[in-house]
């Protein structure tokens, strides 16, 4: 399997603790994996609804893993020249951050959680977030590092030519987009594990559109896994970073349910 070498640069938002369990006797976060393809719009909805009923006490914290059919989003940062090439539809979404491509292979982890009982700083949630990425990638042996002007989960490629200011190659893995209400957070993080990373060309993903900086999964770096082999990973490195986990049933909106199960369109 292969492995990144280190690199050391100093990051801030990495010295940031990164553990973020609720305190002692409070609810297990529910983990939930939705099966197929999942529609933005309605992955949305079921977000939205689910957050209001954590603000209004009425359910648990979840943490929902979805894969989305071709569509590229826009965070609010994003820019109309970084959409080069619609080939799939384009939505606008209230998280930060700016273009990006979902699809299949690409695992997206919906991460609702209330930082009110846990920790209310959005920049340490967002360094625990990547910890959470970056504990993951180690456990199959992939070095995820982050770097302070750049949000997200990088590997470096010393085998590609460095950028003309010197500055080594590197890939982004991992994307991170968040939003708050209340202190309860939605939207999330999305892992590249086997997607078809030339659907990212439609887009200068994540703004970033130095030739050096591009983007990789697991499978491009010579890992063979599969979403969920990935998915194991990902709780069992959840649970270090932000407390035990337990298997959701189903979502508490009927609704939210209906919509993001495509229940509504069969």
């Amino acid at each position: 399997m292969p492995q990144q070498p280190a690199r050391d640069v100093p990051s801030p938002r990495g010295a940031a603790p990164v553990d973020f369990r609720a305190g002692d006797g409070a609810p297990a976060v529910e983990w939930r994996v939705a099966e197929g393809l999942v529609s933005h719009e309605d992955a949305v909805d079921a977000m939205e609804a689910r957050v209001g009923r954590i603000i209004a006490g009425e359910s648990r914290e979840l943490v929902w893993l979805v894969e989305h059919p071709p569509l590229y989003t826009a965070g609010t940062s994003a820019r109309d020249g970084d959409l080069r090439d619609a080939r799939f539809p384009v939505h606008r979404t209230g998280r930060g951050g700016q273009y990006t491509y979902h699809g299949p292979g690409q695992r997206v982890a919906y991460v609702m959680l209330d930082l009110a009982r846990r920790r209310p700083d959005v920049r340490a949630f967002v360094a625990a977030l990547e910890s959470w990425v970056i504990g993951a990638l180690a456990r199959v042996n992939v070095r995820g590092e982050r770097r302070e002007d750049r949000v997200g989960v990088w590997v470096a490629r010393p085998d590609r030519p460095p950028g003309a200011d010197g500055s080594p190659a590197e890939d982004k893995v991992a994307a991170i987009g968040i939003r708050l209400k209340r202190w309860v957070s939605f939207h999330g993080i999305s892992v590249n594990v086997e997607p078809d990373l030339g659907h990212f060309g439609g887009i200068v993903p994540c703004g970033i559109a130095q030739p050096h900086y591009g983007v990789t999964s697991l499978v491009d770096l010579g890992l063979p896994i599969g979403l969920a082999e990935f998915d194991m990973v990902l709780r069992g490195e959840f649970e270090r970073v932000f407390g035990p986990t337990s298997d959701a049933a189903e979502l508490a909106d009927a609704a939210a349910v209906a919509d993001a199960t495509g229940e509504r369109n069969r």
